[in-house]
This record gives structure tokens, sequence and C-alpha cells, in this order.
């Protein structure tokens, strides 16, 4: 699982520590919380993953789902899992009476767009962030 969760953060050029790493597989591993997630598996090992956090929204008295992390690796993409990962956190979203799944993306990502357009339309939210 690592191996892929380094592919995503090298995807993204992104570093991040020991610890936050630490955090976040005990997060999983103790589904319990807020923070879920699956992984696709080909029977040679995981191939792909989805994060999801759910929280609360001041647009509905339901919690909504941020599906924060998606990922395959590069020699398993177009096979569908992509699209199983995000179907099962659409599902899992469900099943906690979600108000919605909501997730975002670099303009760049030319096939996870391709991939997201069949499944709803772009909204015309631009991202802004200040790191604290």
């Amino acid at each position: 699982m690592g191996a892929l969760w380094r592919g995503y953060r090298d995807f993204y050029r992104a570093a991040q520590s020991d610890e936050v790493d630490a955090a976040l597989w005990a997060a999983l591993l103790a589904d319990e919380g807020e923070i879920r997630g699956y992984v696709a598996d080909r029977g040679q090992g995981p191939i792909g993953l989805v994060h999801y956090v759910f929280h609360k929204t001041t647009w509905s008295l339901k919690p909504i789902c941020y599906l924060q992390d998606l990922f395959v690796a590069r020699e398993d993409r177009g096979g569908g899992a992509a699209k199983a990962l995000m179907l099962a956190c659409f599902d899992d979203a469900k099943a906690k009476d979600a108000f919605r799944v909501y997730w975002q993306t670099q303009e760049y990502n030319a096939p996870a767009r391709s991939l997201y357009d069949t499944l709803t339309p772009r909204s015309s939210f631009i991202v802004y962030r200040k790191e604290l």
C-alpha cells in the first residue's frame, strides 16, 4: 500500500511527514472514524486506492463526503479500477445518508477528468487554498 500512496503523492508533487502518514493509516485501519477508504486489487496486490472524509456542512443536516485521494498505479489505469473505487465511495456515502460527494483534481489531469465527466458535470467553483 505504501507504494501506491507514494505514487499518488509523487503524481501531485506532494511531500508529507511520516507522522502524518502514520496517522492516516491508523485512521483507515481503525475503520470507525470520518476518514474511510478502499483499495482495488486484481489478485496480485493493491493497484488503486481511494480515501474520503465525511464532515458536516452548512448546506444540509446530512453529512457531506469529500473524496480526497484517488490513485491507480500507472500500469493498471484504464481497466476500470478508478471508477470502481469511486462507485464504492458513492455507495458508502449513500449508506451513510450523505448530502453529496465532491472532489477536485488538477486542471492538467485530463485522464482523470475524462472519467469524472462520465460520472457528473463539472462544477463552476474555483478552489483557493491558503497555507497556515
